[in-house]
């Protein structure tokens, strides 16, 4: 099967807002609003603030600038939500930029979402996160039009959801066992890695936990070998897998490592389409798939059935992000492996309400569409 196979997907829809000021954590730079006949579209930059300093191997941040997303309808609302990555040259000011030019398919029918869809992927390269939040704005709409939740809408058992893992940033050791040790209801941990004390930072969880753990270096090892010393020496450790060891686009050093590997690997950074799964079938033992990087849940949908057909493991995972995109994300986990949803767990000032856990499992929503509302008032 050849990349030429596939075909290029496209995308939704949405326009922009952009405010200045700042109340109870938002911050709300620039407003621009937009309506188009019975079409309301308002986006905000919201600073999401982070319970403590989150660091992987490529830096740390304390906040995360997200941009919320609100579609108005025939008296209905439908909500999405932007986590920007910056490795991919996004910022709140360019997923907003993308929004606005988005502005000719407000005038076409949301109900032909997949058109809408795949007008917005040929609208312009990248800004996946933006189109993120447009494809999620438009489905809960859709299925808040349908009465149902955005899980039935799909065809899915919200009681076969998967667990998640609670995610670890490198930090000191002292701190990073403390963290370990206030998560107890989850089963699986996940720890950042790719840094010159990776091995001091496992053998202190190991000493405070026995929990299964897996590893994402976030491309953080530049060399094979040590990569491959790092993840034998990690599966002895009670390591099930590891992330993206080595840089993305290096196929070639990922193929000889999944040879002589005794765990997993997983594709992060190295997938962001379907286009993208043929190479990495080779090099890889499964993909991480994230909102965020794809695109939105439609392209999601589409991943998990290319990866199953090249025969591999499919992962679901966020960014720092509100229960707004994570209730998206979750509503999901049903046709995934594993599951790595916790950005909101992470911050201290959700913009939305409605989403809770049974231990380490996400609870969906009985409620149409996404069923989460906002706290941020007047919007």
């Amino acid at each position: 099967m050849k990349r030429k196979d596939f075909l290029k997907t496209s995308g939704l829809l949405v326009a922009s807002s952009f405010w200045s000021g700042c109340q109870k954590g938002i911050r709300k730079e620039k407003e621009y609003r937009l309506q188009a006949g019975p079409l309301k579209v308002t986006t905000i930059i919201y600073e999401l603030q982070l319970r403590q300093a989150w660091t992987l191997s490529r830096g740390t941040w304390n906040t995360r600038r997200n941009v919320l997303v609100r579609l108005e309808k025939d008296g209905i609302v439908g909500y999405g939500e932007a986590a920007p990555i910056p490795r991919y040259q996004e910022s709140a000011e360019s997923n907003q930029e993308f929004i606005h030019k988005a502005r000719p398919v407000l005038e076409k029918d949301l109900w032909e979402y997949q058109h809408r869809w795949r007008e917005l992927e040929a609208l312009s390269s990248g800004q996946n996160a933006a189109k993120a939040a447009l494809d999620m704005a438009i489905l809960d709409w859709v299925s808040k039009s349908l009465k149902v939740p955005l899980y039935k809408f799909f065809g899915l058992d919200r009681n076969k959801t998967l667990p998640t893992t609670f995610s670890i940033g490198i930090d000191e050791v002292e701190v990073m066992q403390k963290t370990a040790q206030s998560a107890p209801a989850f089963r699986r941990l996940k720890i950042k890695v790719g840094v010159a004390d990776d091995k001091k930072h496992i053998e202190g969880i190991r000493d405070v936990t026995d929990r299964p753990l897996i590893v994402d270096a976030n491309e953080g090892w530049k060399d094979r070998q040590q990569a491959l010393e790092m993840i034998n020496w990690m599966a002895e450790r009670g390591v099930e897998f590891v992330e993206q060891p080595l840089p993305a686009d290096n196929l070639e050093d990922h193929r000889w490592l999944k040879e002589r590997v005794k765990i997993p690997i997983i594709a992060d950074e190295s997938v962001h389409k379907i286009q993208d799964v043929p190479a990495l079938a080779s090099a890889f033992h499964g993909i991480n798939i994230k909102l965020m990087k794809c695109g939105g849940l439609q392209e999601a949908l589409r991943l998990v059935s290319v990866a199953r057909a090249f025969g591999l493991k499919v992962m679901i995972g966020c960014m720092i992000e509100s229960s707004l995109a994570i209730a998206a994300a979750a509503s999901l986990t049903p046709l995934f492996d594993y599951a790595d949803l916790d950005g909101n767990l992470l911050i201290n000032n959700d913009p939305f309400r409605g989403l809770s856990l049974d231990g380490d499992r996400w609870l969906l929503p009985d409620r149409p569409g996404l069923g989460v509302e906002p706290t941020i008032p007047e919007w």
